[in-house]
């Protein structure tokens, strides 16, 4: 029981004006990927935009294939035995 007594003081503790101050990083996020540099957005980040990119494209293009293979297979007519 006494754990819930100490429940207001960690709800005011959690949510006092003394909490760290988080600087704004959303300018020069900006400045970056606004950069006329010829690259498109989706590359900018670098090696990491560039592989979750590839590797997006890659299942998506293995997963339109998956499906039109089991379209086809499907609209084919059964063999009766």
């Amino acid at each position: 029981m006494n754990h819930l007594l100490k429940v207001p003081l960690l709800a005011s503790r959690a949510f006092s004006s003394s909490a760290r101050q988080l600087r704004n990083k959303v300018p020069e996020a900006q400045k970056f990927f606004q950069a006329d540099n010829g690259l498109p957005v989706h590359i900018k980040g670098g090696t990491g935009d560039v592989l979750l990119y590839r590797a997006t494209m890659t299942l998506t293009i293995g997963g339109t294939c998956y499906s039109l293979y089991w379209l086809l297979v499907a609209s084919m007519p059964q063999k009766k035995a």
